[in-house]
């Protein structure tokens, strides 16, 4: 599973996305709007904006916006900034300096790493093949195609 930050920081890219006029959004207006803890929000968009996905004015008339469009920024670089990588198991971990599987003792003929090996490649696919962009276009069709469902029900 991704972590709550990275669902929250899925959120508020989202919504910078949605709402980009190319002026900066409050924090306080991105929290509100995606009902997420601004503390935590904070240093959410402080790691997106180290790792180059936003942009940040400081002062009056300040807050956060993307510095790059939401076309160029997949979904895997956003896990990548802040999960360091997505594995299914352990061993498979990017992070993983040493691939010790303490359960199997050889990784090369483990068939629980051969198979998440291969889940974790169509992970990485999806990842890195779909961008902010197109999460957004998905997110306002299925909203669209909900607007239009009818409701018999009493």
């Amino acid at each position: 599973m991704i972590s709550k930050k990275t669902k929250y920081a899925l959120k508020a890219l989202g919504y910078l996305a949605e709402h980009s006029t190319g002026e900066p959004i409050l924090i306080s207006e991105l929290a509100k709007e995606e009902n997420i803890p601004r503390k935590f929000l904070e240093a959410i968009l402080v790691s997106l904006r180290k790792g180059g996905i936003l942009k940040s004015k400081i002062g009056k008339g300040g807050g956060y916006m993307l510095a790059v469009p939401p076309t160029n920024i997949t979904i895997g670089r956003i896990v990548g900034i802040l999960e360091g990588g997505f594995a299914l198991v352990e061993c498979l971990n990017d992070n993983n300096v040493e691939v010790v599987c303490v359960e199997c003792g050889d990784p090369t003929c483990c068939g629980i790493r051969l198979v998440m090996g291969d889940v974790k490649k169509a992970i990485d696919s999806v990842f890195e093949s779909t961008t902010l962009a197109d999460m957004v276009e998905r997110s306002e069709l299925a909203r669209q195609h909900k607007s239009k469902i009818v409701d018999f029900s009493i």
